[in-house]
């Protein structure tokens, strides 16, 4: 920010004339706060009031210090931050509390045997890393690109550092149910698009209680409920399981149900949904266009723009290796989910499905997924990153490497047996299940959550 300092002084120009000069100027970094509120609802009241009184705000994961895992916070400038404590007052609102935005700094991430094996542009972009500073596209692009040893072993210990000291050293563990395969949409890639001839299946309201009767039972906090685009499971439907499963469990609710409109996002989040998924896929709009032939790439960022003003944990991701894509257009979605303040990042390969018209290509490249993952971690910071069932399907061991290099969460896959074959959206699906999660969070070194009841 550029701050100009003045003077004012007398000078003679036919008569004497007092006017005010520039003297001089200094360019200081302007600060910013974060406000994290108590639940979500005073969260959205608090940003109501502060953008009713003129202060500009954003919504953004929760600062590491807070310990609060992928919370939202309010951001604000500095000069607002008087005015912002002034409303809360006034208004007899009590915060969690208010914390600077500092940027998060590493030490130790350069020595000299290392400085001695890499190259200088490396060294360049690992010291902005170290003292918290921004990367630019052609630096996240270099890291994706590089295929140094030292520097590819540099950039997953980076991840990990980063992944420890914001969301600690425990494995997330959340348990997903495929309630439908029916959908109306016609994504190239996907495997349960509405031209797929696949047996179709719907879950009753029953069948779905008693799968999260099963993981409330084992402790776990969150269950996802995924199917494709359905009519038949619509908004009222959804409210009212929404409504039964936090009546009878308590759990957090996670929604990954496709393209809806805003009054829709807010009834579901009125009833009681926490969060949502809804990947961006890829952010470069022809290729977006490509593999979504009735899809829009604006109505997409619409409506995860909507989820964020909502107050939902926002979920985003994209697929690494889709026929199309580019380094750039990986390095491009990073930076998007940064910019958006995403708060879960689902990063997986691309593994063609049959019946598709990608069903032939090769996967996605795992080096490349994971280190997208790490790159993610480190741009990202306080985040969650899934070691995604795609990337576990492809290999057992990618999805332990995974946990290493930055992601730190694991889906589990709790669909019946009856159904769980037919929700296909790719080939040769891992039916990822607690055993494996933990195996997977041993041969990492994470700790298992406390939450666990085994």
């Amino acid at each position: 920010m550029r701050q100009e300092f003045y003077e004012t002084r007398k000078v003679k120009d036919k008569g004497e004339v007092q006017g005010t000069f520039l003297k001089g100027c200094v360019y200081v970094e302007e600060k910013f706060y974060l406000i994290l509120a108590k639940n979500s609802a005073q969260m959205l009241l608090i940003n109501k009031l502060l953008r009713e009184n003129g202060i500009e705000t954003d919504l953004v994961p929760s600062p590491p210090e807070s310990g609060t895992v992928c919370a939202i916070a309010i951001k604000i400038q500095g000069v607002n931050l008087e005015k912002a404590k002034n409303i809360l007052f006034e208004n007899q609102i009590e915060v969690r509390g208010i914390y600077e935005d500092k940027k998060m700094k590493l030490q130790g991430l350069i020595d000299k045997k290392l400085g001695a094996s890499v190259s200088k542009e490396f060294l360049d972009i690992l010291k902005k890393i170290e003292d918290g500073d921004e990367l630019l596209e052609k630096e996240i692009v270099y890291l994706l690109s590089t295929e140094d040893i030292k520097e590819i072993e540099s950039i997953y210990a980076a991840a990990d550092r980063i992944k420890r000291e914001t969301v600690g050293n425990v494995l997330e563990i959340r348990g997903a149910i495929e309630f439908s395969n029916y959908c109306c949409k016609k994504c190239k890639y996907c495997g349960i698009n509405s031209q797929n001839k696949i047996e179709r299946y719907r879950m009753n309201e029953e069948e779905i209680m008693e799968v999260v009767g099963y993981l409330n039972k084992i402790g776990l906090r969150t269950v996802i409920l995924q199917s494709g685009e359905d009519p038949h499971w619509g908004t009222e439907r959804l409210i009212q399981l929404i409504k039964r499963i936090k009546k009878e469990t308590g759990m957090r609710i996670t929604l990954s149900v496709g393209e809806k409109s805003f009054e829709e996002y807010e009834s579901l989040k009125l009833a009681g949904a926490d969060n949502y998924l809804l990947k961006i896929e890829t952010t470069n709009r022809k290729l977006f266009k490509t593999i979504h032939p009735d899809g829009d790439f604006d109505s997409r960022l619409k409506c995860s723009r909507w989820l964020k003003e909502l107050g939902y944990i926002n979920g985003s991701g994209n697929i690494i290796g889709i026929p199309g894509q580019t380094i750039e257009d990986i390095a491009r979605d990073i930076l998007y989910f940064k910019e958006m303040g995403i708060n879960m990042i689902g990063i997986g390969p691309f593994i063609p499905a049959k019946g598709t018209v990608f069903e032939n290509m090769p996967p996605g490249d795992i080096d490349l997924t994971i280190r997208t993952m790490a790159v993610t971690r480190i741009v990202c910071k306080k985040v969650y990153i899934p070691s995604t069932t795609a990337l576990a399907s492809l290999s057992k061991d990618a999805q332990i490497r995974a946990l290493k290099a930055g992601a730190n969460t694991i889906m589990l896959i709790n669909t019946p047996a009856k159904y769980r074959t037919n929700y296909m959206i790719y080939n040769d699906k891992n039916m990822v299940d607690i055993d494996s999660a933990i195996y997977a969070a041993k041969k990492a070194g994470l700790e298992l959550p406390k939450y666990l009841k085994l």
